[in-house]
């Protein structure tokens, strides 16, 4: 299993890339210095898209791990227990899954640190962030959506910024090192108060996949991020 980066990292989302084109693109940001690609899996039932099934996952694994890169996998899908064994098997290094969507939520950030990945924890812009205080304690990566999931391209949503330092406040709270992430609207005017905000993975999609050069894209939004010190 890689080791998950600490510092801050500009993960793109292949959400957002031209799929006739996904591994050219992938390739590109990660020759970019992108560590981190994000991989967003939706079931059309607890989101209303339908994106990649483990098959693509594994093709696109392929690619990052050659480069040397992380594959961080977001399920946004209604029983994601049911098949993290076949993500972990595609190559995922790192899952998550959403409160919304796991009755038994310490159970399955177990299932998923014994299939050999990291153990990530999201929920939805309305759901509170109190939802997380117990898993807290079992996760290694929080999410928080600044987007209702489902769609790329979405509007960043403010409150993010009021629920992140509560995020991270759940984060220091950890012996180990435990990561706080933000994805849906990340880019330009977003990425610096994300970063001061609290999250030091910063998910980018449409920011970086849809310009004419996502690796520049994606090289900015480094600079930007870094030009600003977290409070």
């Amino acid at each position: 299993m890689l080791e998950w980066p600490s510092s801050v990292e500009v993960a793109p989302s292949i959400l957002s890339a031209d799929f006739g084109r996904m591994r050219e693109q992938v390739g590109e940001v990660l020759d970019a210095g992108a560590r981190v690609i994000h991989i967003d899996v939706m079931d059309g039932h607890f989101v209303p898209v339908i994106t990649f099934g483990p098959k693509m996952v594994a093709d696109i694994t392929e690619t990052i791990h050659d480069r040397g890169g992380f594959a961080d996998v977001h399920l946004m899908i209604e029983q994601p227990e049911r098949h993290l064994d076949q993500f972990a098997a595609a190559g995922a290094d790192s899952i998550t899954v959403h409160v919304e969507t796991c009755p038994h939520l310490h159970r399955t950030l177990h299932a998923i640190h014994d299939l050999g990945c990291r153990a990530g924890v999201t929920l939805n812009p309305a759901t509170p962030v109190a939802a997380l205080e117990e898993a807290a304690r079992y996760a290694d990566v929080l999410l928080c959506m600044s987007v209702n999931p489902g769609f790329g391209g979405q509007a960043f949503i403010p409150a993010t910024l009021d629920r992140l330092p509560l995020m991270r406040e759940l984060a220091e709270g950890r012996a180990e090192p435990v990561q706080v992430e933000v994805d849906g609207g990340v880019g330009p005017t977003t990425i610096a108060d994300v970063h001061r905000a609290g999250a030091n993975v910063l998910v980018a999609g449409s920011a970086v996949f849809s310009t004419p050069v996502p690796g520049d894209a994606y090289r900015e939004l480094v600079s930007l991020a870094a030009g600003h010190s977290r409070v």
